[in-house]
């Protein structure tokens, strides 16, 4: 059965061998971080600590470290959800008697995705007013970070003229026991909400969660429709009614299983510099000020147990949870949009800096038109390099993706360079903080021969083509990742690849810097695409005119290596490292991790 709070979830957990109990006392001063990455990179237990410095709370972390245990939580393959209600969706269209009786079950089953009010429930065994946020175990991740983050609140907020709610996870940096930062990104239902409260005067209430049924968190990551409240969703996942408590203070209705709540308000003009902090593209994220949520009550069951994460360069527990997602919405994209076959945004470099689109096209160039659609649609808007391929090309894979550039893309019809746009908070490749450009390559086939037919020839020995490249992979056909130093001349690199006999017959040469292994799929797609903005860092073997327009030609070097300016890459404190393998016995984790 799905779990309907967390601690029924942390028994399946425990009862399946999907959970370690740590009964010493460890430092949630980076410490837990480095024992979350290594047992993640090994795909191993979700772990309890039992004893958190400076805490009388347990802390739990690594939920969704492995596809199975994001399954656990969906209670089924996420993507059964989906295509059941595509299932009912198209057996319904239009409404017939014997259709409805056909879905019965499915119809039921979706009936109680809906809120139900009680009169109590466990999260009131306990309140602190004033609110007492030191008490709690909340984890500084990495060297760093401004202070200690929330890094799994799931932020409640209704909207002041339509009464819509949203759940949305947002980090908070504790700033003092009554108050934290509420770093409200773009495109996010919470800032929208706030916007809102301040055009009529008013303070916008808060409510945070803080643990309850997994399937809240998942539902608070998913990018819904605005206006659609993600409470309704964690319900249909858990195919039960989310119990809910009516609040006087806030006026919020909030779980009654929820681990902690804390309740406040945000206010216009009330802001203090929040960051920086490791985030999901694994550098640090900008400091910048950031409006503050003033906690005036904090919430608790008896024994409650501290949910957290820790993200920094992928795979961590958000690229399982993402993949998860995708499955789940796949299905309704393909009922609302039916040229697309699939549309896949890479969890190896953070969601947002890469998305592929697979397309059935029935016209010349209709490619364009689904890109730039999904490019208006939500938080996909936030996208950096959106390639568009024909639907028989297998989306999530990254070489078959790059052959499909390499036979079909053209630079005169098929490479658009949008600038300036609106970009990802997090994005720090941009003249400033949220804005950025995007670049889209059409690479679909048509009903046209091949482009290009005779691949090119494996990639020389590195010094062969300049003495200051360090190592070269080709990434499919298109694309040589080429590797440099950080005081190499790279205009005098991508003029030597752009002479070289071999080198010169592919279309992208990557440039990036020393810390991306060569030998890491995962990581070379994480540290091409996080680091570059396309409108300053495509350098065109020429460019030319056509008209209004401006056309790049191959070969095209793409400067992805860190420059001055950018945020820094996280990275382990090595004395805190040190400490975590000297007590690593003590931890009492599974042998072989």
């Amino acid at each position: 059965m799905i779990a309907t709070d967390l601690r029924i979830f942390l028994n399946q957990l425990e009862t399946a061998g999907e959970l370690a109990r740590v009964p010493v006392e460890v430092d949630p001063d980076q410490d837990i971080t480095i024992i979350q990455h290594r047992l993640l990179a090994k795909a191993g237990p979700a772990v309890l600590f039992e004893q958190v410095k400076g805490s009388p709370y347990r802390l739990v972390s690594n939920l969704y470290g492995t596809p199975k245990r994001v399954e656990m939580a969906f209670g089924r393959p996420p993507g059964e959800i989906g295509e059941e209600l595509v299932r009912v969706a198209e057996r319904l269209m239009p409404p017939t008697l014997s259709a409805a009786w056909a879905e019965r079950g499915a119809l039921w089953h979706m009936t109680k995705a809906r809120l139900h009010s009680v009169r109590t429930g466990p999260i009131l065994e306990t309140c602190l007013s004033p609110a007492q946020l030191d008490l709690l175990p909340v984890l500084k991740c990495w060297p760093l970070d401004g202070g200690p983050f929330f890094t799994l609140p799931l932020v409640h907020t209704v909207d002041p003229r339509t009464g819509a709610g949203n759940l949305g996870i947002y980090r908070l940096q504790r700033f003092d026991a009554t108050s934290t930062g509420m770093h409200w990104q773009i495109e996010k239902g919470g800032g929208f909400h706030f916007k809102t409260a301040c055009e009529l005067g008013q303070s916008l209430p808060i409510s945070v969660f803080l643990g309850g049924p997994p399937a809240l968190t998942i539902a608070a990551i998913t990018p819904l429709p605005e206006g659609i409240d993600e409470r309704l969703l964690a319900a249909l996942i858990m195919g039960r009614p989310l119990d809910v408590i009516k609040r006087s203070g806030t006026g919020h209705r909030i779980p009654a299983q929820a681990e902690f709540v804390l309740e406040g308000s945000v206010t216009a003009g009330d802001m203090r510099q929040e960051g920086p902090f490791g985030d999901h593209l694994g550098h640090y994220s900008h400091s910048a000020p950031f409006p503050v949520f003033r906690v005036e009550r904090m919430l608790a069951r008896r024994d409650a147990i501290y949910p957290a994460t820790v993200v920094g360069k992928p795979p961590q527990e958000d690229y399982f949870i993402g993949v998860a997602l995708q499955e789940m919405v796949l299905p309704l994209l393909r009922l609302m949009k039916p040229a697309i076959s699939d549309l896949w945004a890479y969890p190896e470099t953070g969601f947002h800096p890469l998305a592929v689109i697979s397309v059935k096209e029935r016209y010349a160039r209709e490619g364009l038109k689904h890109a730039l659609g999904m490019l208006g649609e939500g938080q996909m808007s936030l996208t950096k390099i959106m390639i568009v391929v024909s639907h028989d090309v297998n989306a999530r894979d990254f070489r078959q993706v790059s052959h499909a550039v390499w036979q079909n893309l053209d630079a005169a019809e098929g490479l658009h360079v949008l600038a300036p746009t609106a970009q990802d908070t997090l994005d720090f490749t941009g003249p400033v903080m949220n804005t950025g450009s995007k670049l889209i390559l059409l690479a679909t086939r048509g009903d046209r021969p091949p482009r290009r037919t005779q691949p090119p020839a494996p990639p020389p020995p590195a010094r062969e083509v300049h003495p200051a490249i360090l190592g070269m992979v080709a990434v499919g056909e298109a694309f040589l990742v080429v590797q440099v130093g950080k005081d190499a001349d790279k205009t005098a690199v991508r003029e030597a690849l752009a002479r070289h006999t071999v080198t010169r017959d592919y279309l992208f040469h990557v440039l990036v810097s020393e810390d991306v292994p060569l030998d890491d799929p995962r990581l070379i797609l994480w540290g091409w695409f996080t680091r570059f903005d396309p409108h300053a860092d495509l350098h065109p073997a020429s460019r030319e005119t056509s008209g209004n327009r401006l056309i790049l030609h191959f070969p095209i070097a793409i400067d992805a290596t860190w420059k001055p300016g950018y945020r820094l890459p996280v990275a382990f404190d090595p004395e805190h490292e040190r400490h975590v393998d000297q007590n690593w016995a003590r931890y009492n984790l599974p042998k072989g991790l």
